[in-house]
Order: C-alpha cells, then sequence, then structure tokens
C-alpha cells in the first residue's frame, strides 16, 4: 500500500465515523419518539426543514454534534442552519420536539446563540420552526437568565431591517411565547399551535380561573381575538407554504458584491483530499496540494513563497469569490511567518477580499533563540492583524491547531464568520504528550525543591491520565460539541461548504478595516 492510499484508508475509517455520530444526531429523540411525533400527524424538524428550501437547494446544517460528549442529546434538540428559501439564504432554526417535547436546555442554548450570531453578522433573514415546551426545568438555573438574550436578539434583528418569522406548528409556552410575539411575521397552525404565558394548570393556581389551551392560546383565538397571528394555517404543510410566500415579499437583496457570472471547477481532484492529509498529525503535508482542490481552476497566486516558508500565503477565487488564503505549511509558526501574516493580512484588507484560514499548527516557535529574537512581539503582530481585520475569516482545521497558533490563525474565539473542523482534527493549548510532559517536569522541580524523593510510578500513571484526557478532549467532535466550530465535516466537502459561506457572507456589505492599532516593532 503506497502512502497515499494508507492515509486514504485511514481518512475514510473517520469520515464512516463520522456518518454514525451525525446518524445519532440526526436520530433526534429516537425511533419511537418520531413515530409517535407522525402519528399525531406532525412532521419532524428536518422535514419541516425540507418543505421549506427550494428544491435542490443546499441546507448547510450547524453545530450538528452540540452537546457531544455532555449528558444531553446531541443536537442540543434544535435543528439550526442556512438554506435558501424563494431565493434568499435564510438562517433557519427549528425545534426538535421528538426529544423531550423540544424543551431548551443549556446545549439549546448556546447553538440558538450562535445561530443569531451568524445571522446578524452576515444579515440574514431568520425563520423560527417553533414547536417546544419551553425550558428544561431539571436545568432552568444555567437556562432562565442568559435566555432573555434570545429574546432581546429577536428585537435587535428587528431594529437591524433583518427579518423574522415564526412557524408556530405546536406550543410555544411560557418565555417561548415571546419567539413569536417579538417576530415581525406569525404563522399558526389551526389546531396545533398553542402560545401563552402560562397554560391551563398555571392560570388555575394563580388566579383560579378554569381556561382550555384553546381558548387560553390556540392558533384561532391569536388569528381571530388578540391578533398575535398575522395568518392561521389550515395545516403545517400550509404553514410552510405561507412562510415561503412571506420570504417571497421581502423584497431582500444583497449588499455584498457578487461573485464572477462563471467559473471553472478544480482542476485537480477533491477526491485527492483524502489521501493527501497523513493521519499522524506529526506528518507535515504541503497546504498548497489541499488549496489546488478548493480553488476555482486550482488557481493559486502564492504571496511571499520564498519568505517564512511553514506559512503559505497568496490569492485565489472560490465558487466565484476573490478570497485570500493562509495555511500552515510545516506546523510551528515563526518570527518570518508572523509577520508576512499580518503584512498579508493587512493587504486583503486594503482589497476588500475575505480571508480563509487553512490551520495545521503547533503554535509558535519557543526557545532562547527565539525569544530573543522577538517571537512574542512578532507573534502579537500576527494576531493584532487578524484581531482588527474587518473583512469576513473563514476558518478550517485540516490538522491541528494548538496553542496561540489557534488564535493567530483566527480560531473561535476570534469570530471567524464560520469555522469548520475536518474529521480528525485536533485543537488544544498543545499535543496531549507535550502537555503532560509540562507536568511533569514542573511536579519533578517542586519534589526537588521541597527535598523530597519524586514517585516515578505516580508521574507515570499521572502522565498518561493527562494524556488520555488532552486526546479526547481535543478531538474535533469534542470540540465541536463545545461549540467551538460550526461542524466536523469530510474533507471532500470543504469546496461546497465554503462556497456557501462566502455566498452567505455576500448578504453583508464586505469592506476591510480603515485602521489598526500599534503593532509592536
Amino acid at each position: 500500500m503506497t502512502t497515499y492510499e494508507h492515509h486514504r484508508a485511514a481518512m475514510l475509517e473517520r469520515i464512516a465515523d463520522l456518518a454514525e455520530q451525525h446518524a445519532a444526531a440526526l436520530a433526534g429523540g429516537g425511533a419511537k419518539s418520531v413515530d409517535r411525533h407522525h402519528r399525531r400527524g406532525k412532521l419532524t424538524a428536518r422535514e419541516r426543514i425540507e418543505l421549506l428550501i427550494d428544491d435542490d437547494a443546499p441546507f448547510l446544517e450547524l453545530s450538528t454534534l452540540a452537546g457531544w460528549g455532555t449528558d444531553f442529546t446531541v443536537g442540543g434538540s434544535v435543528v439550526t442552519g442556512i438554506g435558501v428559501v424563494e431565493g434568499v439564504e435564510c438562517m433557519i432554526v427549528a425545534n426538535d420536539p421528538t426529544v423531550r417535547g423540544g424543551a431548551s436546555n443549556p446545549v439549546t442554548l448556546k447553538k440558538s446563540f450562535r445561530a443569531a450570531q451568524i445571522a446578524a453578522e452576515n444579515r440574514l433573514p431568520t425563520i423560527n420552526l417553533v414547536e417546544s415546551g419551553g425550558a428544561d426545568l431539571p436545568t432552568q438555573k444555567d437556562i432562565f437568565i442568559p435566555g432573555g438574550r434570545h429574546f432581546r436578539g429577536l428585537t435587535e434583528a428587528s431594529a437591524d431591517r433583518r427579518p423574522t418569522i415564526a412557524l408556530v406548528f405546536g406550543n410555544s409556552t411560557a418565555g417561548g411565547a415571546y419567539v413569536p410575539g417579538m417576530s415581525d411575521y406569525v404563522v399558526m397552525v389551526a389546531g396545533g399551535a398553542k402560545v401563552f404565558l402560562g397554560g391551563p394548570p398555571l392560570v388555575k393556581m394563580a388566579t383560579g380561573e378554569e381556561s382550555d389551551d384553546e381558548s387560553l392560546g390556540g392558533a384561532e383565538m391569536h388569528a381571530r381575538t388578540s391578533g398575535l397571528a398575522d395568518y392561521l394555517a389550515a395545516d403545517e404543510a400550509d404553514a410552510i407554504r405561507i412562510g415561503r410566500q412571506i420570504v417571497r415579499r421581502l423584497n431582500w437583496r444583497k449588499l455584498g458584491p457578487a461573485p464572477r457570472a462563471s467559473y471553472d471547477e478544480p482542476s485537480q481532484d477533491p477526491e485527492e483530499l483524502l489521501g493527501i492529509v497523513p493521519a499522524d498529525l506529526k506528518i507535515p503535508f504541503d497546504p498548497r496540494e489541499v488549496i489546488r482542490r478548493i480553488v476555482d481552476a486550482s488557481e493559486f497566486d502564492e504571496f511571499k513563497p520564498l519568505y517564512g516558508t511553514s506559512l503559505v500565503t497568496g490569492w485565489a477565487q472560490l465558487h466565484g469569490y476573490p478570497i485570500g488564503i493562509l495555511a500552515n505549511a510545516q506546523g510551528v509558526l515563526f518570527s518570518a511567518e508572523a509577520q508576512k501574516a499580518a503584512q498579508f493580512i493587512q493587504l486583503a484588507n486594503q482589497a476588500d477580499t475575505p480571508l480563509l484560514f487553512l490551520h495545521n499548527t503547533t503554535g509558535y516557535m519557543v526557545g532562547k533563540e527565539y525569544e530573543q529574537g522577538g517571537i512574542i512581539k512578532h507573534g502579537a503582530q500576527m494576531i493584532n492583524a487578524v484581531s482588527n481585520s474587518a473583512v469576513p475569516h473563514l476558518s478550517v482545521v485540516m490538522g491541528a491547531s494548538y496553542g496561540a497558533g489557534n488564535y493567530g490563525m483566527s480560531g473561535r474565539a476570534y469570530d471567524p464568520r464560520f469555522m469548520f473542523s475536518w474529521v480528525g482534527a485536533k485543537s488544544a493549548v498543545m499535543g496531549p504528550a507535550q502537555l503532560a510532559g509540562v507536568v511533569s517536569i514542573v511536579s519533578r522541580q517542586a519534589a526537588a525543591a521541597a527535598g523530597r524523593p519524586y514517585d516515578e510510578e505516580a508521574d507515570a500513571r499521572t502522565r498518561a491520565m493527562i494524556e488520555a484526557q488532552i486526546e479526547r478532549e481535543s478531538l474535533a467532535y469534542f470540540t465541536s460539541g463545545m461549540l467551538y466550530d460550526d461542524g466536523v465535516i469530510d474533507p471532500r466537502d470543504t469546496r461546497t461548504v465554503l462556497g456557501i459561506c462566502l455566498s452567505v457572507i455576500h448578504n453583508a456589505p464586505v469592506q476591510g478595516a480603515r485602521g489598526y492599532g500599534v503593532f509592536r516593532l
């Protein structure tokens, strides 16, 4: 087996595992819950989304593995993503009623907040497909106070002239009643939607009043009496039809520059990405081979190719959109790479060109020679440039993303518009062996300073435990579960995913920074 074939086989194994992880998320509350939901004449969250978006249009699902590795159902009882409705790219947020009635838990909240952030930054209309029992009461302490931000976001979106649409299929009670209450457009399904601040039992306890669901918060009442419902739908399909009709009349237009009308697909096969990246992240690979398989016509104009060679920078086009690319080549970032990156990022801002960061870095170089050479200053220049860059950033973790290298390459803390990880990628403060080794050295020094003998057996056990913990917590599934990226993807899907993201980004103006802070030179 050749090296390429070995890498490909290892990547295919990981992709098969990714499919299993995604299948668990897509299963929602499980087959029994889905069957019970269907027997009630209701559609699942993803079935509603499929009917809502245009025929043959893609749906870029986000944060699919949210909550992975926690006690909560993977996916957070909500489906979020970007779909095209009547030719308009919309953020779609759909409660999953097969998971505890669509009740919101801490994962739901984080995922919903991330969806709202994406909609705000990229100027997207938002469509909420509502069916939720409200807060997951056992976790209320973690969601009640921060949860108010969700309703605030709806009002801010409206003020920002980003339309908000609520299609209410079932329960939308207690605090959840404010989702339709604060949306620009509200559609309710007759006989299904129930929107009230307090249900019949709570009203009975609070006021002694006897009431029923329909008179208290039914769709008919809200359409004819309270006026909360703008449209009364006969059934779920009718609600979706009305929702599409609303989007059709929004008179929506993008504010960013349009892509080129025609462009060529990569001349080098994206399928080959599977064999380019080694399973062992310690083995370097040439990121140019990745770039040529995701950009239009495989054309890449490299910038400063002979300087700072462990970071590749240059210009390309992706699905007709111009883009600047920074890609780690040999892992470590030295002073030259940091300075090269800072200059390149400034140039992209001068040209109003979005940036793509392809991560495979162990961080900035350490050691006496490099400290004396100014690695802190130079790394700070790169991080300054990234922090104050105003053009949209896209980040993809191909391999490793360790230490401050994650920051310099526009990791989650630097708010890239979108961030994805390849299956097999890892993100952490440093590699597991290095971190365990540091802890061991510090412990040895402490023992020596105290005049105590050092327990070598205990040290070996501790190192093994730390290595296992860091290895587990640096996996793409784990970091994606914490919403440190927007999803784990098959490398072959990179071009398609980035193309959708670039199109979404251009709903808003694309404009570079007009000034920077002080660079330490």
